[in-house]
């Protein structure tokens, strides 16, 4: 059997995440922003590689792509196959807890508005329609009487009102009733792509003006 010689190509595998959450003025490595498989001596050398150095000028929101991250593995490893899956960038978010953090009084107010807001769409709804009178009307067309407080009518109702928004918002407290997202999760899904998208896009737009800038200089 013949020796070539050469060392066979060491390979690492990096999954850049979709959000991340650093420090200010922190040093944003390898291991915040991707997820990488290699060699166990490789692998910690790796997810202590610096990328950027956040300051204050960054704002909130940075954006690293996979382009800035093969560069870097390069240099420190020369001769390296990268091989890349999933998103193609990863967005940083700039917070001094290290966290996002729930704010816990928007979250109050939020959901008070919410629960009254959609309590008066409710009866404002209730009385577009008469409600009464056709609950009086379809417990009269069933018994054959006329009532003016159809309880046996407006309680079974009314229990599945509540009913309807369980099912619908999929959950009870804290448990789901299944693992399929409600509508509300799904919209808010939506506009957080959609948030993510546009602020990534405006980044390259940025990173595209300096570079030309710098060009121009």
């Amino acid at each position: 059997m013949e020796l070539s010689g050469k060392e066979d190509s060491k390979v690492v595998y990096v999954r850049m995440r979709r959000r991340a959450v650093v420090r200010p003025r922190s040093i944003v490595t390898l291991g915040d922003v991707a997820r990488i498989v290699t060699e166990d001596h490789l692998q910690d050398r790796l997810k202590k590689l610096p990328l950027h150095h956040v300051t204050d000028n960054d704002g909130n929101l940075l954006l690293i792509d996979m382009l800035q991250v093969v560069k870097a593995i390069r240099e420190a490893e020369q001769g390296m196959i990268i091989e890349t899956f999933g998103e193609p960038h990863v967005l940083l978010e700039i917070s001094p807890a290290g966290e996002v953090k729930p704010r816990r009084v928007v979250l109050v107010l939020a959901w008070l508005l919410l629960f009254f807001g959609s309590g008066m769409a409710m009866l404002n709804f209730h009385a577009d329609v008469n409600m009464p009178a056709v609950q009086r009307r379809i417990t009269e067309l069933i018994t054959g009487t006329s009532k003016s407080h159809p309880w046996l009518f407006q309680i079974p109702y009314s229990i599945g009102v509540g009913m309807g928004m369980l099912l619908f918002f999929n959950r009870l407290l804290r448990k789901r009733l299944n693992d399929e997202p409600n509508p509300l999760e799904v919209e808010m899904f939506m506009y957080q792509e959609n948030v993510n998208h546009y602020v990534i896009t405006e980044e390259y737009r940025k990173k595209h003006e300096n570079r030309a800038g710098g060009d121009g200089g």
